[in-house]
């Protein structure tokens, strides 16, 4: 069996697209995916599949089934335990994660932006958060908290940017992701 880790984009935030993480780990097991979890009220689903399926292709088809069964229209972005894994391991600002990792950020997208578009996000960005990416994932430090608050690195800019939409946990979500799917072990965090 694979272990996989589900991201849901924008639930919970700000009372838009609300689900009940019981509701949102029931509709799981309901899909026929094992051991179900969630981490957090921020949509962080970790399951387990015996099926043979892309995680590209598992994000159509939780999109396909979310509306149905929970009624949410949200974008679902899936990594393998191993792709998350690499997602740690590829982490370029280690030591900016290790210092504050609730102030860094990785966003996990749909497809990987060109270096064109992460130069222009950057070039587009009047904030001092340092950008750097890896494939399919944005690695950004904020830096000091109040950074964070008064960023104008908004999920609109970087999706209008980079032409991709992504969905964004800190490091600390990051690392407790990891350990519930075990990919912590494999990975040395």
């Amino acid at each position: 069996m694979t272990s996989y880790i589900a991201l849901l984009r924008g639930v919970n935030v700000g009372g838009r697209r609300k689900v009940s993480m019981a509701e949102l780990q029931a509709a799981f097991v309901a899909m026929g995916f094992a051991d179900a979890r969630t981490l957090l009220n921020s949509g962080n689903v970790v399951f387990r599949s015996d099926r043979k399926i892309t995680s590209a292709a598992l994000e159509i088809f939780l999109e396909t089934e979310a509306p149905r069964r929970l009624g949410l229209q949200t974008d679902f972005h899936v990594r393998t335990a191993g792709e998350w894994r690499a997602l740690i391991d590829a982490n370029p600002a280690s030591d900016a994660a290790a210092r504050n990792p609730s102030h860094f950020i990785v966003l996990c997208m749909k497809v990987a932006p060109t270096a064109a578009a992460v130069e222009a996000l950057r070039a587009a960005n009047p904030g001092p958060e340092i950008i750097r990416a890896d494939g399919r994932q944005l690695y950004i430090d904020f830096g000091p908290a109040e950074a964070m608050r008064e960023t104008k690195l908004t999920p609109a800019l970087m999706d209008r940017i980079l032409g991709t939409r992504g969905t964004g946990r800190n490091w600390n979500t990051v690392l407790k992701l990891a350990a519930l799917a075990g990919a912590s072990t494999l990975c040395g965090v």
